[in-house]
């Protein structure tokens, strides 16, 4: 693995362009196995995780071309036969396959997923729901066995807001024979990118963007051509680092209406944020109030991929943040990190965080844990006196494009080694 070696102290002005939303981006290439038909997909970002999803599909036989930002699939002849265990397991958005691959072959068998160590994440929400669509569900050592002779229209009640038992059971329930309701689904704007994706190829999805879906099954879908949504996360975390390091900042294209609670929580501590149609301008802002609390939701609520971000915002305010993620109880290990670099912090129990603020950070070698603290930990090093180096470089790279050449065109002194 590589490591990020950054000077801190540089001040960081000009303009950002947000790519495709990297957690759309998966679902979607994965819901493309759905049709024998050619789908073309723009606006796909250049990030490990999409590469990673793009070999799984080759390797189950689909025909994959890619040309920058646009991705050509079709899925017309697939089989398992020579999908990789290893490849399955090196991700955590391979879960996805299991919605689409149940619906055209009907039996599948599928390693438990990868991913980051963020926490405990069962797929119990995933089997219930497909089991009540008509499913058995088995276990072979490590091996999910999913057998459905015939998918089947269901009521299903989530007993939490999975994303992604959200989209398998939508995926799956594009091509079940009659109707089915998924309630306390997840609406999270990938989710919707989804559904809208799905009925740009003849599905039957209404209620996109409510906590309760109804999918009308179809006999089959037709190919189409779509653009991935700009990725809301990446908006909100050029946004942080805009508000701590001393510059003007321009990020585009955003979508406004996925940023709700971003943008109110960026205002309420200071940061100077305007946003005129896709264009969003941050300045940096001298002084940070604290976060009265800084709550992870499903949304609409805060999203929990920025919270880490966020808490870097919280070193640098002016009193005491209480920040809460309750989704993932991984989500603060870079909590430990922020410490080492002079952060105040108190870890009341593996949810909640006590920040107090401002303090100087300092360049340390420190560790990225995963994808969405690495990025956290780049913003501190950023704005931290002296040299920091931060090992397992490669893990930001599953879902930020080319992210230290954006940075130097920035002003940033960051480099691989």
């Amino acid at each position: 693995m590589s490591s990020f070696v950054i000077e801190g102290g540089a001040k960081l002005s000009g303009t950002i362009k947000i790519p495709g939303a990297k957690n759309a981006a998966t679902p979607i290439l994965a819901a493309c196995l759905l049709t024998r038909e050619e789908c073309v997909i723009h606006n796909v970002p250049e990030i490990t995780d999409v590469d990673k999803m793009l070999n799984l599909l080759k390797e189950l036989g689909a025909q994959v071309k890619r040309d920058g930002a646009t991705v050509r699939v079709r899925a017309d002849d697939i089989s398992l036969s020579a999908l990789s265990t290893n490849d399955v397991k090196a991700m955590r958005s391979s879960v996805l396959l299991m919605g689409p691959l149940l619906a055209r072959l009907k039996n599948v068998r599928l390693p438990e997923p990868g991913g980051c160590i963020i926490g405990n994440r069962p797929l119990s929400a995933h089997l219930a729901g497909l089991e009540q669509m008509g499913v058995t569900v088995k276990m072979d050592g490590e091996f999910y066995e999913l057998t459905a002779t015939t998918l089947s229209g269901a009521h299903v009640t989530l007993w939490e807001f999975s994303v992604t038992a959200t989209e398998n059971l939508v995926m799956a329930a594009t091509l079940a024979k009659g109707i089915t309701t998924i309630d306390i689904a997840a609406a999270e704007p990938h989710v919707q990118d989804l559904c809208n994706f799905l009925n740009t190829l003849g599905a039957k999805i209404s209620g996109v963007g409510t906590h309760s879906l109804t999918i009308a099954g179809v006999d089959k879908l037709h190919g189409g051509e779509y653009t991935i949504i700009p990725d809301p996360i990446e908006a909100g975390t050029w946004a942080a680092l805009a508000t701590v390091t001393r510059g003007s900042v321009e990020i585009s294209p955003v979508q406004p209406q996925y940023l709700g609670l971003v943008l109110h929580n960026l205002k309420s501590i200071g940061a100077q944020v305007e946003v005129d149609g896709q264009v969003m301008q941050v300045k940096s802002t001298r002084q940070l109030k604290p976060f009265t609390k800084l709550q992870a939701l499903p949304y609409p609520g805060f999203p929990t991929d920025l919270q880490a971000p966020f808490s870097v915002l919280a070193t640098q305010a002016a009193g005491t943040s209480l920040i809460q993620d309750p989704l993932y109880e991984g989500r603060l290990n870079h909590i430990s990190e922020l410490i080492k670099m002079g952060a105040n912090a108190i870890i009341a129990d593996p949810h909640r965080v006590v920040i107090t603020g401002p303090t100087p950070l300092y360049g340390r070698e420190i560790k990225s844990f995963d994808l969405r603290a690495g990025v956290s930990l780049i913003i501190a090093a950023l704005m931290a006196e002296g040299q920091t180096i931060i090992s397992d470089a490669e893990v930001v790279d599953r879902g930020y494009e080319k992210l230290e050449s954006r940075l130097r065109a920035l002003g940033a002194n960051i480099k691989r080694q």
